[in-house]
């Protein structure tokens, strides 16, 4: 096996607009079609919580080896998919928005008998914006 290169993985059908779209509706309200890509935008409670919004997609991306575009400012962070090898948006993409949304939508708290018990849901200590 050659380590120097990077894994090719198969390529991925294009996914025309009315499956993306009836895929969103269903799957990931929070996301929409825009611009040739997948989007959505989580507001944070200011640098510190948008850093950690970044890290986090940051590294599903790499462990998924799928980038996605994002777009970073003090309270929020956007993010866009589209697999740019196959020219427009492929399961690849969906899946890695539905791995995106349960990590960073996660909220232990709200778990019926978890022992986790969450951030506060006051406006001090809230770190992000959940939908």
């Amino acid at each position: 096996m050659n380590t120097d290169a990077p894994h090719a993985a198969a390529a991925s059908p294009v996914l025309t607009a009315d499956q993306i779209e009836a895929r969103l509706r269903a799957e990931l309200p929070h996301w929409r079609l825009a611009e040739g890509a997948i989007a959505r935008e989580v507001r944070t409670s200011g640098w510190k919580a948008t850093l950690m919004v970044v890290n986090t997609v940051g590294h599903l991306a790499e462990a998924a080896w799928h980038h996605p575009d994002l777009a970073v400012s003090f309270d929020r962070v956007g993010i866009r998919l589209s697999t740019h090898d196959a020219g427009g948006i492929t399961e690849k993409d969906l899946a890695l928005a539905s791995m995106v949304e349960r990590v960073l939508m996660w909220r232990p708290g709200a778990e019926p008998g978890a022992a986790l018990d969450g951030t506060p849901d006051e406006p001090r200590w809230r770190y992000i914006s959940y939908d």
